[in-house]
């Protein structure tokens, strides 16, 4: 009989703390917007625009090991296990030929930091680190500010 009495207790505090939880908090959002704007999830909304990218300008590092920014489009480059369109243009034996910058030495080394003769496997996905750079709206606020200097 007490298990039975300490099971009732325990699920009505759930209940209740839930009910008081919606009720401080209509609609459930925690305070936080989706990016989404307000489309339901069940809804589909449209795709938002393209953004224009800056042609051949590249963006400085903002912080110290920032993988570069692409400053390209990339749209239908295929980057996947049986091609990487990216090392058309930046590996080291077509760089020079394309006008492109080389992929750094970095990624000719494993994790026993033996160096390779062709691309580290685990640096193949380009796309993991790199992004195109756009001049865009940023989607939250943000006050982060560059380093001006090393020490």
């Amino acid at each position: 009989m007490k298990k039975l009495m300490l099971a009732l207790f325990a699920i009505g505090a759930v209940i209740s703390g839930s009910v008081f939880a919606e009720l401080d908090n209509p609609g459930g959002t925690g305070g936080l917007d989706s990016l989404r704007g307000e489309t339901l999830l069940e809804d589909t909304r449209p795709a938002d625009a393209f953004k224009d990218f800056p042609k051949e300008h590249a963006v400085d590092s903002s912080y110290v090991y920032q993988p570069p920014l692409i400053p390209h489009a990339i749209r239908n480059y295929e980057v996947s296990l049986n091609a990487n369109k990216c090392l058309a243009c930046h590996s080291w034996k077509n760089a020079k030929e394309m006008g492109a910058t080389k992929i750094s030495v970095t990624h000719y080394v494993n994790r026993e930091d033996a160096v390779l003769a062709d691309m580290s496997p685990r640096r193949y996905f380009c796309l993991q680190c790199h992004v195109p750079q756009t001049e865009a709206a940023p989607l939250v606020g943000n006050d982060f500010e560059r380093v001006q200097s090393l020490k």
